[in-house]
């Protein structure tokens, strides 16, 4: 059976967003929710959202979750604001509990963040299964470009995170803290041994020459054409290449802010004594000669 699928790109962080739905029991999930954040002034807006609420009331959905493939580094997620508007519960993998010890001690946060998991609504094990509509949803563990990144199976589509790009793009990287490459490659084997009809859902798309961007691939074109691993590619030529890569690959310009919020499931931290929110931003300064 095949869900319908309506997707959303946002063209400031290049990223996708699905809303999933049962056309027959109109009730459907929304994948990877895009917050407008501006880096430079701190401002935060929801007109990508409000676009996914205008497509869900314009067909009438009853949005039961919110579900995040990882934790991401390059957006902050709205998975709250959607959350206040649809009643929706907000669910990731439960790797994110290692994610959030990682960073807990990266941002030096207090004793009170919690480190369990206990900010999402659920946390999904890896093949654990739930409901939409008719619709079985079978959640796949797939780590590697973070301990956290899950692929949500429902029909024959597959949202599949960072794990996999359009093929010219290749594969995602690995040098995050609790990323490996090993691990990403057991985990991109294991998408591209589903059955070959299964749509493959992209997460991000980075187009050049005027492509337009792709949200789309099959699991015979990742095999055939995808630059980083394809079927003439071994794991360790795959772990060489990966590892060479991600040293010259600079750090995501949203990853400090996004990271904060993300492994919070889209909670800012409270406000301080000013009533202001404040987000982090690690300082390296480098000893004078």
């Amino acid at each position: 059976m095949s869900p319908l699928v309506k997707h959303f790109f946002d063209h400031n962080t290049s990223t996708f967003t699905y809303v999933v739905f049962d056309e027959q029991k109109r009730v459907g999930v929304i994948i990877d929710p895009v917050l407008d954040f501006d880096v430079s002034s701190g401002k935060v807006a929801y007109q990508s959202a409000d676009k996914l609420l205008a497509f869900i009331n314009k067909e009438q959905l009853s949005i039961e979750w919110i579900l995040e493939t990882h934790a991401h580094a390059d957006h902050l997620s709205s998975a709250q604001y959607l959350k206040s508007k649809t009643f929706a519960k907000i669910a990731i993998g439960i790797g994110i509990t290692r994610v959030q010890e990682t960073f807990k001690r990266v941002f030096d946060f207090p004793e009170s963040f919690a480190t369990d998991g206990s900010q999402f609504d659920h946390c999904f094990s890896n093949d654990e299964v739930f409901m939409m509509g008719n619709f079985e949803v079978k959640v796949l563990s797939t780590p590697g470009h973070t301990n956290d990144s899950v692929t949500y199976l429902i029909g024959d589509t597959a949202f599949i995170g960072d794990t996999l790009f359009h093929p010219s793009l290749g594969t995602a990287r690995c040098d995050f803290p609790g990323g490996d490459s090993h691990m990403l490659y057991q985990s991109i084997q294991k998408i591209l041994s589903l059955p070959e009809q299964t749509r493959l859902f992209l997460c991000h798309d980075y187009p050049e020459n005027e492509r337009v961007p792709i949200f789309q691939i099959s699991i015979a074109e990742q095999r055939a054409k995808n630059i980083h691993i394809n079927d003439n590619f071994s794991e360790k030529d795959f772990i060489t290449f990966r590892q060479n890569r991600d040293k010259q690959l600079a750090v995501p310009k949203l990853l400090y802010p996004a990271v904060q919020v993300n492994i919070a499931a889209g909670n800012f931290p409270e406000s301080e004594n000013n009533q202001q929110v404040y987000l982090k931003l690690p300082v390296k300064l480098e000893q004078s000669k």
